[in-house]
């Protein structure tokens, strides 16, 4: 079953985000700490993601052209009003709004290598180990989330189940049409690409400044055309 994966992450957010539900006792000078200690693991694993790109050029132009791509539409601006739907649907937890639980952790949990390497061995290989992986840490983090941002956090299952979901459904297909070279190259600079907007979901759960994150994903998209000219050109010429 190539949707198992994807079906896991899924539960185990939302079972994350029940127990930090349950945990509303923790007190709130160590619920900022704990905030503060995600957010800088998360800036540092974006840094080693970042640091993997081997033409961090294509990284810079991904991340400038999806930028001004994501600016246009208002991605950030689209995710929030989301937010702010479902928090007129389920009301306010007075432990910050549902939309910032929502978005933060919807960004957490999407950008990133593990999410589609995973997607893409449940779908080709029938291989769900990197997504049981990212299942328990993303787990844990909507546990934690929770306790600081609010319910918000479980209705980010659910684009992440339609995320991998999706691209393991591609994957079943792929290797008919994608060369392994051309796919291995955009894992890599995509990694590398997710890897820099992770870095910032980092600063914006210290509070040391606000990147609208949002706006950045049309680059995850703008690499895999970038690499794939690039593939074309140095394979016919």
């Amino acid at each position: 079953m190539f949707l198992l994966g994807t079906l896991v992450n899924g539960a185990l957010i939302i079972i994350g985000s029940l127990l930090g539900k349950l945990l509303n006792r923790i007190p709130e000078s160590m619920k900022t700490t704990v905030m503060y200690a995600i957010g800088l693991s998360v800036m540092v694993l974006g840094l080693q993601m970042g640091l993997k790109s081997e033409n961090f050029l294509i990284v810079i132009l991904s991340l400038v052209i999806g930028a001004v791509i994501g600016e246009l539409f208002k991605l950030e601006e689209k995710l929030n009003d989301l937010g702010h739907w479902l928090e007129s649907k389920v009301g306010s937890n007075g432990k910050g709004s549902i939309s910032e639980g929502f978005v933060t952790a919807t960004l957490i949990f999407v950008i990133g290598a593990m999410a589609i390497i995973g997607a893409l061995d449940s779908g080709i290989r029938g291989d769900h180990d990197v997504l049981y992986t990212k299942s328990i840490i993303d787990g844990f983090t909507a546990l934690i989330l929770t306790t600081t941002l609010g319910i918000g956090v479980l209705f980010s299952a659910v684009p992440v189940l339609l995320y991998e979901g999706l691209i393991a459904l591609f994957a079943t297909q792929i290797d008919r049409f994608v060369p392994q070279a051309l796919m291995d190259q955009f894992i890599v600079e995509m990694t590398a690409t997710g890897g820099v907007m992770i870095f910032a979901i980092g600063l914006n759960l210290t509070g040391m400044i606000k990147i609208k994150v949002a706006n950045l994903l049309p680059g995850i998209l703008v690499t895999g055309v970038i690499v794939t000219v690039l593939y074309n050109y140095h394979h016919f010429f």
